[in-house]
């Protein structure tokens, strides 16, 4: 791995946060244990610096067993990875809201590797993110360096999946638009194009320390153009091996729907957020309702149905 990668990466693991995100991912911390290694936050509101909607966070653990709860969401987070849960938590009397995904740091590291069959991590990963807790410096290296394997991963890929030639940000729009087109997501057409907007000084600086440390040579035209050199049967086994993940990322994604109707820690007071947030009425919710989601939701539905809430 180059030192300029791992040096661009670090920096922008580290970059500034509110202290209001960096509370609430020690309060993540703390549930495991002492077994929590990091906690990355990512997604529009790291993008757009705000606080208020869901916060999205990743919990990387030692394993996924320190984190409380049954022995079924444990096990169903070996298998398949991550467990989703919700947190609302008070900083400095405001309240603050997070989705959360657990995952142990030997599962991070193999969904970011290029052998991976999930685009998932690696593709989320290599989009910028930021390092808002971690246990040790030993353990924020780690981290660091899956994260520089995720941009690795993503780079080795739009290389052989992009186009013959081009600037840098159609390697890496073409990727995103494989990418989102392998998962079960509800994003206007034009969310690739405006990912890589929205950062294209990264992504333009990004793309050649990656080839670097990714052992892939390029070369660049007059009119600045990159070539990476790659033969034809490269290309051809690279389309191939991508049809499967792309067949096989819709499928993850269902069975991960799925697998969180049974697992996704405190469901229903997400729903009551988002009802709230939607209507300006907060329904009232039970214990026996948060520790019996499925069980409750037919009557918790009735309600929303009997006061119009829902059509």
């Amino acid at each position: 791995m180059s030192d300029e990668l791992k040096s661009l990466i670090g920096a922008e693991l580290c970059r500034e946060v509110p202290l209001a995100v960096t509370s609430l991912a020690k309060q993540l911390a703390d549930r495991a244990g002492g077994e929590a290694v990091a906690v990355l936050f990512y997604g529009s509101n790291l993008r757009d610096a705000r606080l208020d909607g869901v916060l999205d966070f990743y919990v990387l653990l030692d394993r996924v067993g320190a984190w409380p709860g049954s022995r079924l969401a444990a096990l169903a987070n070996l298998v398949l990875p991550p467990n989703v849960g919700y947190l609302e938590g008070q900083v400095d009397e405001t309240t603050l809201r997070a989705k959360f995904a657990l995952i142990s740091l030997p599962q991070f590291s193999r969904g970011v590797s290029f052998g991976s069959l999930d685009t998932t991590l690696w593709a989320r990963f290599s989009q910028p993110c930021c390092m808002v807790w971690a246990r040790s410096d030993a353990d924020r290296q780690a981290v660091t360096d899956a994260v520089c394997q995720a941009v690795i991963t993503a780079a080795r890929w739009a290389a052989q999946l992009g186009p013959d030639s081009g600037d840098a940000l159609s390697f890496w729009r073409a990727l995103f638009a494989r990418t989102y087109g392998a998962e079960l997501r509800v994003e206007k057409g034009s969310r690739p194009n405006d990912i890589v907007a929205r950062d294209a000084e990264r992504y333009s600086g990004l793309l050649e320390h990656a080839w670097h440390a990714a052992g892939i040579a390029f070369d660049r035209t007059v009119d600045g153009c990159l070539v990476p050199a790659l033969h034809p049967s490269s290309r051809h086994s690279a389309t191939r091996r991508w049809r499967l993940r792309q067949r096989l990322g819709k499928l993850l994604n269902g069975l991960r729907l799925i697998k969180a109707a049974f697992t996704f820690d405190r469901a229903m007071d997400y729903v009551v957020w988002k009802v709230e947030r939607h209507s300006g009425v907060r329904p009232d919710i039970t214990d026996w309702q948060r520790r019996h989601p499925l069980l409750a939701a037919p009557g918790l539905y009735l309600r929303l149905r009997k006061l119009n809430l829902l059509r």
